[in-house]
C-alpha cells in the first residue's frame, strides 16, 4: 500500500435546513462582519434578502459573481473586504462563487494581486476565515484548495492552488439546491461525476480517496436522473449533494486527469461553462484511458448498475463508458463541439494550451501527446 495523506475543509456540516445555522457557525469562527460572496443570478432570485434577513446589517454583500468569473473580480472583492473591515468570507452559490470567495479571503489577508497567486503554492500565508455554502451539487469547491478564473485578455483559464484556500467550514444544505433548474442540475451533476471518475482513476489515488470517489459515482449515477426530472425530490437532491461532496474530497486529494486539461481551453477561449466542457470531453478521455485502467473501469461499471459478472475484463470495463453515456443522454446534456460552434481549425491551438495544464495530465493513467489531444477534440466534435 502506498504512503498517502488526506486533507480537506477543516469542518463539514451537512443536512437539511443547516443554512439556518450560519449565524452560529459565524460566531464559532469568530466572524462578526462577513463578506458574503453571492452568485449574481442567485442574488436576483431574492436570496440576497434571505441572507440579510438571517444575518442582519453587519454583513457586506458582494454579488458580482458571474459564470466562469474573471480574475479581476477577486481583486475587486478583496478591496471591498478591506474597505468594509470584513473579518471573514462566506461564499454562497456554485463553484464560481465559492472559488471567488476563497480567493478574496486570501487576497484580503495577504499583499499582492490575484495574478500573483496563480499556480501552485503561491499564496504566502493564511487568509480570512472562509465558510463555503454550495447551492449546486457539482464542483465540490467547498472542500478543495483550488480557485479557477478566466483571464479574458489571454483567453485562458488559470487557477490558484494552495492549502490556504481550504475553507474552515463547508456548510451543505440540500434544501438550497431544490430550486436549481433541470439543465444546470444536469450539467453540474455530470461535472461532479467527472470529478469522481477522474479522481478514482488518477495515478495519485489512495485507498481513502478511492473510497470517496467510488461512492460519489454510485450516489450520482443512482440519483441524478431523478434530480433532473423531479427537482423537488429532496432525497435525490440530498444524495446528489453528498455525492458532489465526496467527489470534491476525492479530487482534492487524488487530483483530476486529462478531462480538465482539455476542458480548460474550451472555457478560456469560448466561455463554455466548466461543467459542460467537462461533459463534452469526459467520454473521449474515458475511451482513451480505458486500456490503462481496466480494473477500475470495471469497478465504475459495477457501481453504476451494470452487470459485469462472468464478462471478460475489457468487455466489463467498456460498460462504464456506456453507462456514463446513457446518463448524459438521459439528463439532456449530450452535445458536441460542432453544436457549440467550436471550429475544427482551432483544435491544434487548443491542444497546445491543454498541454500547459500539466498537473491533471501528470495524473492521467495513460500518457497523452499533443497530437492525441487533437484527435480527442475531433472525437468530441461530432
Amino acid at each position: 500500500m502506498k504512503t498517502f495523506s488526506f486533507t480537506g475543509a477543516k469542518r463539514i456540516v451537512f443536512g437539511r435546513g443547516t443554512f439556518a445555522s450560519l449565524p452560529t457557525v459565524l460566531s464559532e469562527e469568530k466572524i462578526s462582519r462577513p463578506l458574503i460572496v453571492l452568485d449574481r443570478s442567485l442574488a436576483e432570485t431574492g436570496f440576497r434578502e434571505k441572507v440579510t434577513d438571517l444575518l442582519g446589517s453587519k454583513c457586506v454583500i458582494f454579488d458580482k459573481t458571474e459564470p466562469e468569473p474573471r480574475l479581476e473580480l477577486a481583486d475587486e472583492g478583496a478591496k471591498l473586504a478591506l474597505t468594509k473591515k470584513c473579518d471573514g468570507v462566506v461564499g454562497i452559490g456554485g463553484g464560481s462563487a465559492m472559488d471567488l470567495g476563497k480567493a478574496i479571503a486570501v487576497l484580503a489577508a495577504n499583499k499582492g494581486k490575484a495574478e500573483d497567486y496563480l499556480g501552485l503554492n503561491k499564496v504566502p500565508g493564511p487568509g480570512l476565515p472562509k465558510i463555503m455554502i454550495p447551492t449546486t451539487a457539482g464542483t465540490g469547491s467547498e472542500v478543495t484548495f483550488t480557485a479557477v478564473f478566466i483571464r479574458k485578455k489571454l483567453k485562458k483559464k488559470e487557477g490558484m492552488n494552495s492549502p490556504y484556500l481550504y475553507p474552515e467550514v463547508a456548510l451543505l444544505d440540500p434544501e438550497l439546491t431544490l430550486s436549481l433548474p433541470p439543465h444546470p442540475t444536469a450539467a453540474t451533476g455530470i461535472d461532479a461525476l467527472c470529478h469522481a471518475i477522474e479522481s478514482y482513476t488518477s495515478v495519485n489515488a489512495s485507498p481513502m480517496s478511492e473510497m470517496m470517489s467510488l461512492e460519489a459515482i454510485r450516489l450520482i449515477s443512482e440519483n441524478l436522473r431523478t434530480a433532473v426530472h423531479d427537482g423537488t425530490n429532496i432525497e435525490a437532491r440530498e444524495a446528489m449533494l453528498l455525492g458532489s461532496l465526496y467527489a470534491g474530497l476525492g479530487l482534492a486529494n487524488a487530483g483530476v486527469t486529462a478531462v480538465h486539461s482539455l476542458s480548460y481551453p474550451l472555457g478560456g477561449k469560448y466561455g463554455i461553462s466548466h461543467g459542460l466542457a467537462n461533459t463534452i470531453m469526459l467520454l473521449p478521455v474515458m475511451n482513451f484511458n480505458l486500456p490503462g485502467n481496466l480494473e477500475k473501469f470495471v469497478d465504475i461499471a459495477e457501481v453504476m448498475g451494470e452487470i459485469v459478472d462472468d464478462l471478460p475484463v475489457r468487455e466489463a470495463a467498456v460498460l462504464a463508458i456506456e453507462a456514463v453515456e446513457s446518463l448524459i443522454e438521459d439528463c439532456g446534456v449530450m452535445t458536441t463541439l460542432e453544436e457549440l460552434e467550436v471550429p475544427e481549425e482551432d483544435f491544434p491551438e487548443l491542444a497546445k494550451v491543454a498541454m500547459t495544464v500539466a498537473r491533471p495530465l501528470a495524473n492521467n493513467p495513460c500518457r497523452m501527446s499533443e497530437e492525441e489531444m487533437v484527435e480527442l477534440y475531433q472525437e468530441a466534435y461530432s
